[in-house]
């Protein structure tokens, strides 16, 4: 029972925390989720080699929750634009897929590597907001330039364990779109994105030897309903925030917090090398 214990804690803390940040960032929570699990796998065995992707594979599948959770809090405020998600859903599971495949073939170092970029990334666009707040036109991107931008979002995504929020949001308010319209309809692309990315991961993990106890492929199940379960209670409460509270300040700690995450990923990058 002790041994459970730490770990179980930290993942229904993991989950709400990465609930409430769905709801108020349209965030799929990876953010929160990815490096929780890289502290908590540990405890359940395992090679450490494996830890990346099955963090990775397991914050996909935990976003499916999220998202949905959120989307639907968002849907009944009639925030979400759902036409975006019809014409967007083909480009971002071709390029999901892709990421996939390519998180298949790297190492675990460098797949937290690619992990920490990312996110290190992301911090900048929650830190410096103005740089996605000129308005570049009335419409969505459409043919080529959506394909282009959906794809991309999609392999992004695959390869951190995120939901794309962050982007899908910065590409509607440029688009012409409210704040709190893009982070409603970025919960949907969360659920686009994570659906086929939990199960890329756990069918290209399922031969694998070395994995925490309890995990499907590189999708680790007990982590996923001990998040999950959390999230879907704090995810409207986000949402509520999202609709009510100032953004910038809430977004700022966000990207601090980024900042940390993608310092200790790299530390840990390094000393798998």
């Amino acid at each position: 029972m002790s041994m459970w214990l730490v770990p179980a804690l930290a993942m229904l803390a993991a989950g709400l925390v990465a609930g409430f940040a769905a709801g108020i960032f349209g965030i799929g929570g990876g953010f929160v989720v990815v490096p929780a699990l890289m502290l908590v796998l540990p405890l359940l065995g395992g090679d450490k080699h494996q830890l990346a992707h099955v963090a990775i594979g397991t914050s996909a599948a935990t976003i499916i929750i999220t998202s949905l959770r959120s989307l639907r809090a968002h849907a009944k405020r009639g925030a979400v634009e759902f036409e975006i998600l019809k014409t967007w859903a083909p480009w971002l599971v071709i390029g999901d897929t892709v990421g996939v495949l390519l998180a298949g073939k790297v190492d675990g170092h460098v797949l937290l590597m690619i992990f920490a970029i990312g996110v290190a990334l992301m911090a900048v666009m929650f830190l410096l907001p103005k740089l996605a707040d000129h308005k570049l036109s009335d419409n969505m991107p459409s043919l080529a330039p959506r394909m282009a931008i959906a794809g991309g979002l999609g392999t992004f995504s695959a390869l951190l364990g995120i939901g794309g929020g962050t982007i899908a949001i910065m590409v509607m308010t440029l688009s012409g779109r409210t704040i709190h319209r893009a982070i409603a309809t970025a919960a949907g692309i969360g659920v686009l994105i994570a659906i086929p990315s939990a199960i890329g991961f756990a069918i290209i993990g399922l031969r694998e030897t070395g994995l925490p106890y309890g995990s499907l492929g590189f999708v680790n199940i007990p982590a996923v309903i001990a998040i999950s379960c959390m999230s879907i209670i704090s995810a409207p409460y986000g949402v509520a925030a999202a609709h009510s509270l100032p953004a910038a300040p809430l977004r700022k700690i966000f990207g601090i917090y980024l900042l940390v995450v993608s310092a200790i990923m790299f530390k840990n990058a390094m000393k798998m090398m």
